[in-house]
């Protein structure tokens, strides 16, 4: 059996210790994703809500504009991004006569459509403020669906009043 000395035990475990360092170095291990140039900085938060801030001042400016045309009991309605659209199935009483309106506040247009297409014509709906107005006569099952426009954004308000 043979011993080493302890001057050629420390420079071994130096010698091992920088290979693990030199190997952790290049494999990227111990090196932080911020530290890295090549990295994508994070989101910026102030991007976040300054979007959520223009997206609550087009739904309030949406809604102010449906709630003067507002007739009759409301019976379905929000609020909802270009980019999701609207996508509805109400609960309307067979034969009865509703009101459908419809507002979009932000750039572009939007395309209102019914299932079946006998409950309403296809119309457009454009991003400026505008109230667009369809009277419907139940006749379930209705699907009321309104897509945005390639490029169109903002949001659209709704509602749905019995007359």
């Amino acid at each position: 059996m043979t011993h080493a000395s302890p001057r050629a035990l420390s420079t071994g475990y130096a010698l091992a210790a920088a290979v693990c360092l030199l190997t952790s170095c290049m494999s990227g291990g111990g090196k932080s994703k911020s530290a890295d140039p090549t990295s994508a900085p994070p989101p910026a938060r102030t991007s976040q809500a300054a979007t959520t801030a223009q997206e609550k001042k087009l739904t309030d400016q949406a809604q102010a504009a449906l709630g003067a045309v507002h007739s009759g009991t409301l019976v379905e309605g929000g609020a909802e991004r270009v980019s999701d659209g609207i996508h509805t199935q109400p609960s309307l009483s067979q034969g009865k006569v509703y009101n459908l309106n419809l507002v979009c506040a932000g750039a572009g247009s939007a395309q209102l459509t019914f299932t079946p297409a006998s409950a309403g014509p296809k119309t457009t709906l454009p991003c400026d403020q505008s109230v667009v107005q369809q009277r419907l006569t139940a006749h379930p099952p209705l699907r009321i669906d309104v897509e945005g426009t390639k490029g169109s954004t903002g949001v659209i308000a709704w509602q749905i009043d019995a007359l």
